[in-house]
């Protein structure tokens, strides 16, 4: 029930107005003057004060301007009680506080009235300070979990800073937390590995995911893990972990320890550029991939292109926020502007291109994540840490592979995880995929399914080119493939034989070494990891030496 302070210095009409409001249930408190009102309003809960006008001590023009600058929290309604009709007193009422009058002498049904109304008032004010309060409670407890948050966000996201001399990068969000996510870490033998993904959305519950895949990264690259199987576990934990409608669209880059080639796998964010210190154009890597996160282990793609590069080349990855940048006319950034910009300055940073996107954007807001990564390709320093021993024991290992179990297994990936189960030759796991990966694609696509390469050239190559891969491959018929694998714990060498039944394809290699610079599935990447490569005379063997000290 409502309590009404009752503030009057004629005692006849303090009791008149307690009587008539006792009546009608209210709890009712008394004071003679303003200094007693204030100190019943500093004790007691006060939900409407009825206050008159002329009082000794302190008159309630003064007292009404002191209650409404203490109690503001909640609407306190003063009905002034009143002897006086001069519009003056009205409006000096209104000036102090005053919400409502009741002139002397009191009618009953105008006083109640008047008192329901303000009661009505009053209520809806407790339920506003209510929802405040729970309000602010509210964002006090999302403040303080986004600084859990944000704390755990800056300590998973490890080595960025590690490496300035070969990355420069800058990741401005769209909000407090980014969905934009840039890893990198360095294998145990050298190699730089970087992945730049960008997830749906933006925000908390975008960044969301980038918890468990920084683990997945940092973990897998430790182990020296090949890059198509850091692609593959992290597509199998979103895929498991993410709803339907989410995915990551990512860049995953592996630089090798000398900085002359690289490996990437492109699935979903736009093209990747590599680029000379002037900023030219020199190559254009298009996604060939669905996004992590949408296809299930059975589906999922996991290849991997390779290409050369040197000291005087540069990558640049970026997320879509980039291109899809608008102005207040509504137009887009654009690729096209975007590789313009590239141009504007010899090395130019990245800090030069957020602000270029920022400049055409015109303080137009933000809509996405932004991102930008630019990696120089430069040899690395490796670390020294322990490593496991190298097994003492030597060893042989040949694969026969008829027509049916090349069209139905992956025997790279089989074999590489046999040897990586042998002391000494996970650390070395990225490599030895790559050599034998690359050596077995050439001796299955040149060698035994005759495929060109140049045919890549065209609009939609590549997915013409594995459209024509996969036809020829269900139609194969009597072909032989052959992995030899042989290890000397003397020499800590290990030996491989790729042998195809196919015509041999030496008379493609100079079409081969044309196509490494564009595609990267030629021989040189051979020659830049194994310490010896050599061919038979017909072009369907390669033998390759590959040092593990």
């Amino acid at each position: 029930m409502m309590h009404i302070l009752v503030v009057d210095d004629q005692a006849l009409n303090r009791i008149l107005l307690q009587r008539l409001l006792t009546q009608e249930g209210y709890t009712v408190s008394l004071a003679y003057n303003g200094v007693a009102a204030l100190k019943i309003l500093a004790q007691t809960p006060i939900d409407i004060v009825l206050l008159d006008v002329v009082m000794p001590i302190m008159d309630g023009f003064e007292t009404a301007k002191i209650i409404k600058q203490r109690f503001n929290d909640i609407h306190l309604p003063i009905i002034f009680i009143t002897a006086l009709d001069d519009h003056a007193s009205f409006e000096r009422c209104l000036a102090v506080g005053g919400d409502d009058f009741i002139q002397k002498p009191f009618e009953k049904v105008i006083l109640h009235a008047k008192i329901k109304a303000h009661c009505r008032t009053r209520e809806l004010s407790k339920k506003a300070n209510q929802q405040k309060i729970l309000l602010e409670e509210h964002q006090n407890q999302r403040e303080r979990e986004y600084e859990i948050i944000e704390h755990i966000f800056n300590n998973s996201l490890e080595n960025q800073d590690q490496f300035k001399t070969h990355l420069d990068f800058n990741l401005s969000p769209a909000t407090m937390f980014n969905g934009d996510m840039f890893l990198v870490a360095q294998s145990p033998i050298g190699n730089l590995y970087c992945m730049l993904g960008d997830f749906t959305g933006h925000g908390l519950a975008a960044a969301i995911g980038a918890l468990p895949a920084s683990r997945v990264f940092y973990t897998m690259v430790k182990k020296g893990m090949a890059l198509h199987d850091i692609a593959r576990e992290l597509n199998l934990l979103l895929y498991n972990l993410l709803p339907g409608h989410m995915f990551c669209a990512a860049t995953i880059i592996e630089l090798s320890v000398s900085g002359k080639s690289i490996s990437a796998w492109l699935g979903g964010l736009p093209d990747t550029y590599l680029i000379d210190k002037q900023g030219n154009l020199k190559k254009t890597l298009e996604s060939q991939h669905m996004a992590l996160g949408i296809l299930n282990n059975q589906e999922f793609e996991h290849e991997v292109i390779h290409f050369e590069v040197n000291e005087q080349t540069r990558l640049v990855l970026a997320t879509d926020g980039i291109i899809e940048t608008t102005n207040k006319q509504g137009v887009f950034f654009s690729e096209l502007r975007f590789i313009e910009t590239l141009k504007m300055n010899p090395m130019i940073s990245s800090e030069n291109i957020v602000n270029s996107v920022s400049q055409f954007a015109d303080g137009t807001k933000q809509q996405d994540d932004i991102s930008i990564v630019l990696l120089n390709c430069l040899p690395l320093s490796v670390k020294p840490e322990p490593r496991e021993a190298f097994s003492k024991l030597a060893f042989n290992m040949s694969l026969s592979l008829d027509s049916k179990q090349i069209k139905n297994t992956d025997p790279v990936y089989d074999l590489v995880n046999m040897l990586s189960s042998i002391s000494g030759l996970k650390a070395h796991r990225a490599n030895i995929f790559l050599l034998l990966s690359e050596a077995y694609n050439n001796a299955l696509d040149h060698g035994v399914l005759k495929l060109d390469s140049q045919l890549k050239t065209q609009d939609d190559g590549f997915f013409k080119y594995y459209e024509l891969r996969a036809k020829k491959l269900a139609e194969l018929s009597n072909a032989k493939l052959s992995i030899d694998v042989s290890y000397c714990p003397d020499s800590l060498n290990l030996y491989f034989i790729i042998c195809d039944s196919g015509c041999g394809y030496t008379h493609q290699q100079d079409t081969l070494f044309n196509d490494a610079a564009e595609f990267g599935r030629g021989l040189s990447l051979l020659d830049e990891i194994a310490q010896r490569v050599t061919y038979n005379s017909s072009g369907n063997q390669v033998e390759m030496c590959y040092k593990l000290s």
